[in-house]
């Protein structure tokens, strides 16, 4: 028995010797790079000092209601013109990074070109600015895609980013819940108005799920918010099916002056 052990322990040993010799002929052939400068990185999904420099995280001062950066500090609770006319569905929103060149950059490869292994980075900037809003028993809830999306695409980097972030802190992830119950146009080219009308009653909670919803604070988790359309009828679903408060976390926003992009 002690020999048999003995064994197992120098088979396991050397098989991880083996594993660990492959990775180093990987990483010779072909080291892992930053996704931003293309300079060499320790291991994949990093950014290099340059990388880092290129992206503008969103610290206070910033809008109570849907995150906006502010250029100077006006109070606790201070909200931006546009939510105090047209008050967003979801309760508050937080966004790790201003959405410009080099984030536009980070999220396409992640979203469209298989580089998941960005996903615990970005999730971790979203811990970063979330972790007031999340709690153990939040649901962290990713923005659904539609089946026809999903198969051609194969993965939802919201939900991607949405179960790192409900490990991380210890929350509920629930990539069920919510359901894009038809398919839409993209949002990229359309006006706020056409934006808002795109969405409309797209979103529901399952219906085997509603008792989930009922008296539950949900947090929805999306790559990019421009106008919070999809965010806003991603809460008025889960309102609707008895959500107590919904707030929302999402990697980058645009913001006023900057880069069209979304």
């Amino acid at each position: 028995m002690i020999r048999h052990r003995a064994l197992n322990v120098r088979n396991g040993a050397h098989f991880i010797q083996i594993l660990q010799a492959g990775a180093r002929v990987i990483d010779a052939l072909a080291p892992p790079l930053c996704p931003l400068t293309n300079e060499r990185v320790v291991e994949p999904g990093l950014l290099s000092a340059r990388g880092w420099s290129q992206i503008q995280f969103i610290d206070a001062p910033f809008c109570a209601r849907c995150g906006a950066p502010f250029a100077h500090d006006y109070g606790a609770g201070a909200i931006c013109a546009r939510c105090a006319a047209e008050p967003p569905d979801f309760d508050s929103a937080r966004a790790a990074v201003v959405y410009d060149e080099a984030s536009h950059g980070l999220i396409v490869s992640f979203k469209h070109a298989d580089r998941t292994e960005l996903s615990p980075m970005l999730a971790g900037w979203l811990v970063r600015v979330g972790r007031r809003l999340v709690a153990p028993g939040s649901l962290i809830v990713p923005a659904p895609l539609h089946r026809r999306r999903l198969f051609a695409r194969r993965y939802n980097q919201a939900a991607l980013l949405a179960q790192s972030v409900a490990k991380i802190c210890g929350a509920k992830f629930e990539p069920m819940l919510l359901e894009r119950t038809r398919p839409t146009p993209p949002q990229k080219n359309l006006s706020p108005d056409a934006r808002r009308r795109n969405v409309a009653g797209a979103f529901a909670v399952r219906a085997g799920m509603i008792e989930k919803a009922r008296g539950a604070h949900a947090v929805l988790v999306d790559d990019v918010l421009t106008t919070g359309a999809t965010l806003s009828a991603c809460a008025r679903a889960l309102k609707k099916a008895g959500a107590a408060r919904v707030d929302a976390l999402v990697l980058a926003r645009v913001v006023k002056g900057g880069a069209a992009l979304a």
